[in-house]
């Protein structure tokens, strides 16, 4: 039992993402085409919303709303996901032409907007020894309410990248997020605990699916000719923008928490919550909000997505080693970084 993940477990780079770097890699090779594209175009837009019906089936609306008793923290985490981290989004306008870009910005600012990741959250909660219930119930309230924000931040900040919010945009995300989304909360009594039973299976119809929606939206990309704009060093500026703007959210978050008068458990939960971006539900979401560009949209955010846990990963592992936070009294001083 200890030898299988003994390799996986020392590489640099997690199972998943080798399989995301391949997809893109067989688009780059043997990108669709013709009707090949269109086949592959429809299985995409099942495939998001299959993603988007689990998404609600598994959402257990009891635990979010027994959650709200934390309403605190869940606030700060959603602030930080959906109000400093498209502020910083914008700041980062003033790095284009010079930093990122032009091509690369409006993936970056969608990066910005995206919700925060539920799995890897909690994941470096536990492991921080945080507040795994908070994280849990953050992360479901942040993918619950990115279903709505993100498309319409984007269509706010985004404008021509995403071609406004257009009647047909409008049309797409209702009927390829919001639709399925709702169908799994209504038959979750009655398709919940079949889902759970299968949690192992799901969760690689769910990579699978996301992994075609990748491969459709840089073969898009293949076909429109867009990856010559896109040179090495372009890229190792995009990665050294994405990450200060990590570094950045990374000490908002433990700092911020603490003037705000969270304890470290909380603490913790705020900064692995609300420092991170969900892949998995970003990439759905830009192929329905960017179409023929996606590819360039993604790409950010798939990078971004490697970092976070990479770092995390590292400040997980360095959390769990702080000292026990003392019990609380009533002048007891909020707890310092370890």
């Amino acid at each position: 039992m200890n030898r299988r993940p003994l390799l996986p477990s020392r590489l640099p780079v997690d199972g998943y993402v080798l399989a995301l770097l391949g997809t893109v890699g067989l688009a780059a090779l043997l990108p669709a085409s013709g009707t090949a594209a269109r086949i592959a175009g429809a299985a995409a837009t099942g495939a998001v919303a299959l993603l988007f019906f689990l998404y609600g089936a598994r959402l257990s609306t009891r635990e979010a709303l027994d959650g709200l008793r934390h309403w605190r923290l869940h606030l700060t985490v959603l602030g930080c996901t959906f109000l400093v981290f498209p502020l910083l989004g914008l700041a980062a306008r003033g790095l284009v032409p010079g930093v990122l870009a032009p091509q690369l910005y409006g993936g970056f600012l969608f990066l910005c907007l995206v919700p925060s990741t539920i799995q890897s959250s909690i994941a470096f909660t536990s492991i921080a020894r945080g507040n795994v219930p908070a994280a849990i119930c953050a992360g479901s309230f942040s993918s619950l309410a990115g279903i709505v924000l993100t498309p319409l931040l984007a269509a706010a900040l985004l404008g021509g990248s995403t071609g406004g919010l257009s009647a047909d945009a409008l049309v797409k995300i209702v009927l390829q997020l919001l639709v399925p989304f709702l169908a799994g909360q209504l038959l979750r009594p009655w398709v919940g605990g079949f889902l759970v039973r299968r949690k192992k299976v799901l969760g690689y119809v769910d990579r699978g699916s996301i992994l075609l929606v990748v491969y459709t939206a840089f073969s898009q990309g293949m076909v429109a000719g867009i990856w010559h704009l896109v040179t090495p060093g372009r890229l190792a500026l995009l990665l050294a923008a994405e990450a200060v703007l990590l570094a950045l959210m990374l000490a908002l978050t433990w700092y911020g928490a603490g003037r705000l008068g969270f304890g470290r458990a909380d603490r913790i939960a705020i900064q692995f919550a609300g420092s991170k971006k969900s892949l998995a539900a970003g990439l759905p979401m830009a192929s329905v909000l960017f179409g023929a560009h996606a590819s360039l949209a993604v790409l950010p955010l798939m990078l971004f997505h490697q970092m976070q846990l990479m770092v995390c990963a590292v400040l997980a592992k360095r959390r769990a080693r702080d000292p026990e936070e003392p019990a609380p009294g009533p002048s007891a001083p909020a707890a310092l970084p370890g």
